[in-house]
Order: structure tokens, then sequence, then C-alpha cells
């Protein structure tokens, strides 16, 4: 039984590092591209589930999967969610610094235990309960202090966070309830969002002529589109994977390590100021993810050492 439990736990650390690196690289990717090129958000997110799409697809043909039948009204729901969790985040990421899109995401971990614990009665002991108030905290005090602070980028933030913690919990739901592996799901979900976005984007974002996908663009800003939705499509399978393997929960704390990455990353590329006071939430925050952290292992070791203890 040892080289199977071997063979999965590489296979976990590899669907971890791969998720690690393309995460904090499509978040610097994508802020570059709206700072020195302007690139249209939504139709940015287009590009993104066009080549997930397309990955997806040459992964069939080179038998690395099998796709499975499914129902265009058990994934639409998914699909829905999909388009929202990418736009919004990518508007949180295109009108704040990156400190507060970053700070903002960890909120998804104490949205995702709400809704496990109202929605599918699932229960979470008092003390991995009282780590969420240091989390919370930490987050409210970096954004109120942040002096590039404007209400339409909280908005997309808060509405970022909502819709990605309902994604990361329907996208583990669904795997299970309709038998299928991350890229099957995916593969039916991508070309129905993007198609969803190409309803969408012409009623937001012009399609021709400065500002649009056909546009003026230069080699430059096409490459470094073409080369964002290469990373997004690593990012996305990744996601479906970990999650599908583990749970929503898991791989957010585990989101926790590109949290401090990309934080840093921000000061440094972008010069994103920093406050003292921001600091202080930014501790608060570090504070409440590793109490989180350790509770959560002295639990999952707790509940190996009952099983093995069972008659």
């Amino acid at each position: 039984m040892a080289a199977p439990d071997l063979s999965a736990s590489r296979r976990l650390v590899a669907g971890l590092l791969v998720n690690l690196l393309s995460s904090i690289c499509i978040v610097f990717v994508n802020k570059w591209i709206y700072v020195h090129h302007g690139f249209p958000n939504m139709t940015l997110t287009l590009v993104h589930f066009v080549v997930t799409w397309v990955g997806l697809y040459a992964c069939q043909l080179l038998d690395i999967f099998c796709p499975k039948s499914l129902r265009p009204t058990k994934v639409l729901l998914l699909a829905l969610s999909f388009c929202g969790f990418v736009v919004f985040t990518n508007l949180s990421l295109q009108n704040n610094t990156i400190g507060t899109y970053q700070l903002a995401k960890v909120m998804t971990t104490p949205v995702i235990i709400v809704i496990q614990s109202v929605y599918y009665k699932k229960t979470f002991s008092t003390k991995i309960k009282l780590t969420l108030i240091p989390i919370t905290l930490g987050v409210v005090l970096n954004s109120y202090y942040d002096v590039k602070f404007n209400f339409l980028g909280i908005l997309f933030a808060t509405l970022g966070v909502l819709v990605t913690s309902l994604y990361q919990v329907w996208v583990g739901a669904k795997q299970h309830e309709l038998q299928v592996n991350s890229m099957q799901l995916l593969y039916y979900q991508a070309p129905m969002s993007s198609g969803i976005l190409m309803v969408i984007v012409p009623f937001f974002e012009p399609v021709v002529g400065d500002g649009g996908i056909i546009g003026n663009w230069s080699l430059t800003a096409l490459g470094m589109v073409l080369f964002s939705g290469i990373i997004a499509f690593l990012v996305n399978l990744s996601i479906y994977w970990i999650i599908g393997n583990t749970s929503p929960v898991t791989y957010n704390m585990f989101g926790h390590f590109k949290f401090c990455i990309t934080l840093l990353g921000g000061y440094f590329l972008f010069k994103d100021p920093l406050s003292i006071n921001q600091g202080l939430g930014i501790l608060c925050t570090l504070l409440g993810i590793l109490t989180y952290t350790h509770f959560k292992l002295q639990e999952q070791e707790d509940g190996k050492t009952k099983l093995v203890q069972r008659p």
C-alpha cells in the first residue's frame, strides 16, 4: 500500500506546485497588462476561458483524459459562477493595490466556512471559528488604511470573495455529484463560460477600435495576453484538481503561501505603498492564518489517531 500512497502524495505536491507558481505569476502578468497596456478586463477573462478550453481540447486529443457526457443544466450554475469569479477578482486587481487585492482574497476562507456551515451543515470547532477574527480584522485594517482605497475597488473585491467562495464550494460538490475528474468538468464548463462572456462583453467593453479586442494592440501586448491565457489554463486546471482531491478550505489555506509571496512582489515590482497600520493589518491576518493552520493540522492528526485506535 505504501507505493500508491507515495504516488498520490507526489501528484498532490506536483499539483500544489503548479498552482503556486501559476497563481503567483498570473497576478503579476495581469497587473502588468492592466498598468502598461490597458487591456480590457472582461475581454482578457474571455481570452483566458478560450485558451483554457483549447488547452483541454488538446489534452483530450492526446488521450490525457476521456470526456464524459454531461447535461448542460448540470454545469450552467458553475459556468456562471466561474465567469463572476474571474471577472470580479480581475476587476479587484485592476482597481486595488496588489496588497489589498491579495488580503481581500484571504476572506474567501471565512466565507467558505460560513457557506459550508449554513448550507451543507458541516461543523467546525470553536478554535477554528475564533481564528477567523484576526484574519478578518487584519483585512479590514489593511483595506481601511490603504492609500489607494476606493469604494469601487472594495466593491469588486467583496463581490469577488462571495462569488469565488460559492464557486470553490460548488467545484468540489459537482465533481462528487457528477462523478467526474477536474479535466472532465472543466472541459464542459470552460466553453460554456466563454459563450456567456461572448454575449456579455459587447455590453460593457468595446469590441472594435481603441480599447477593444480588435484594436491597434502591439505585438508585445498581444503576446502578454496570450501568455496570461496559458497561465490561466494552468491555474484553472490546478484549482479543479486540488479542490477535487482535497477540499475548498485546504485549497485556500495553501493559498496563504501565495499570499505572502504576492504581497512582497506587489511592493517591489509595482511600488505599492505600505503604511504602518497596513503592516499591522497584514501581521494580524498572518497570525490568524498561522493559528488556523496549526489547529487544522492538529484536528487532522487527532482524527487519524482515533481512526487507527478504532477496533
